[in-house]
């Protein structure tokens, strides 16, 4: 392993994924986003990149554990109870696996992120 295995998000010339939320989970809007995988780990637990979308509300439930940094944009992740935390450019934070809600984009988001997602029990 050597520094030609360090991805630049800048420099990495990663093929944008386009796609929509899934219509049973949108609450208002059609949203397109847009997703940049600079990278995967072997064991497909562990991704990083960059994530883009246009304003919309739709439902989450969290199975990973992500860390979020916002670029630009304003967003409102809500809680099952309404709790609520408005998001913008320079805020970074962790959702815990576990967590689920809303996210609401107000104006289009772009956020890095680093996910962990933890292999199924098994039984």
């Amino acid at each position: 392993m050597n520094v030609k295995n360090i991805i630049l998000f800048d420099q990495a010339e990663t093929t944008a994924e386009t796609y929509r939320v899934e219509a049973e989970k949108q609450l208002k809007g059609d949203p397109q986003q847009t997703l940049w995988n600079h990278y995967s780990d072997p064991s497909e637990q562990f991704f990083s990149g960059i994530w883009q979308s246009e304003p919309g509300c739709w439902r989450v439930s969290y199975s990973e554990h992500e860390f979020c940094q916002i670029l630009a944009g304003h967003s409102i992740l809500r809680d099952a109870k309404g709790g609520e935390v408005h998001l913008k450019a320079g805020d970074n934070f962790v959702i815990p696996a576990g967590f689920s809600g809303e996210w609401e984009v107000v104006e289009t988001t772009k956020k890095i992120y680093v996910i962990y997602e933890p292999k199924a029990a098994q039984g």
